[in-house]
């Protein structure tokens, strides 16, 4: 078994990619899959939203910063989640100082490939949560993965920057690594009752077409509170639209994933 690795990104931040990040590996992992979420945000959202406190050096252990400096095996960086068949390797904010030291060092695109590399085979999936902006650990993500996820926010100046992105994406294919796949565009905090958020999913249609996912996220009281409980909204309320768009959703990833 080797894993299918999806990075999550948008360059826009507040967009629910962490929220989407978390709760498709948790749903896949409720799947059967064996599921591994890199946080390499070093916003440490994804760290934080599982109930780890991504300030407490001690509970942590080593971290993605380690892992990217090379001076610790992505093995020893990985935790069990209180989930079954979910794990986690976790980020802090030193991340970022991290980016800054292997600037000018070699192998500074393929850090977090060939970390992965090492544990593929443990996995079904890898989740990849990206930094929102198009960084040196942005282009390490694309550069590690099969497949690219595009949460888009179903807002006035939705679209705006997803071109950019999708030129990074372009160049990366081009010189790094031809088989990424653009996985889909998945709307989130979407709300039926306004116009704007119907027109916006339109518009998300028909640029995207076939690659826009039929779920919609939509803008859900439990799944903004389930982050500040350290844990996926399915785990905090199961029956709420929130977690059961996600675990909708969760099944087209799984059927564009086959």
């Amino acid at each position: 078994m080797s894993a299918k690795v999806i990075c999550v990104t948008n360059q826009k931040g507040g967009v629910g990619k962490t929220t989407t990040a978390v709760n498709l590996s948790y749903y896949l992992a409720k799947d059967k899959f064996k599921t591994l979420l890199v946080d390499f945000d070093p916003q440490g959202n994804a760290t934080s939203g599982l109930g780890i406190e991504k300030n407490d050096a001690e509970q942590l252990g080593t971290t993605m910063t380690e892992v990217v400096l090379g001076v610790a095996s992505m093995k020893s960086c990985i935790r069990a989640t209180k989930y079954k068949r979910f794990d986690l390797a976790p980020a802090t904010p030193e991340l970022a100082n991290a980016e800054v030291e292997i600037t000018n060092q070699q192998k500074k695109f393929t850090r977090l490939r060939d970390a992965i590399n090492s544990v593929k085979d443990d996995y079904d999936y890898v989740i990849i949560d990206l930094p929102p902006s198009l960084s040196l650990l942005t282009v390490n993500g694309m550069i590690a993965s099969n497949y690219l996820l595009l949460p888009v926010q179903t807002e006035f100046y939705a679209l705006e920057g997803v071109a950019q992105l999708l030129e990074s994406m372009k160049l990366v294919m081009k010189q790094a690594n031809p088989g990424l796949k653009l996985l889909g565009v998945v709307a989130t905090m979407y709300d039926k009752r306004t116009s704007l958020s119907t027109q916006v999913f339109k518009e998300i249609k028909k640029y995207f077409k076939n690659l826009a996912f039929e779920t919609t996220i939509p803008r859900n009281v439990r799944v903004a509170e389930a982050p500040s409980h350290g844990v996926p909204v399915g785990a905090y309320d199961k029956f709420s639209k929130g977690a059961k768009a996600y675990k909708e959703f969760t099944k087209e990833v799984e059927e564009r994933t086959k």
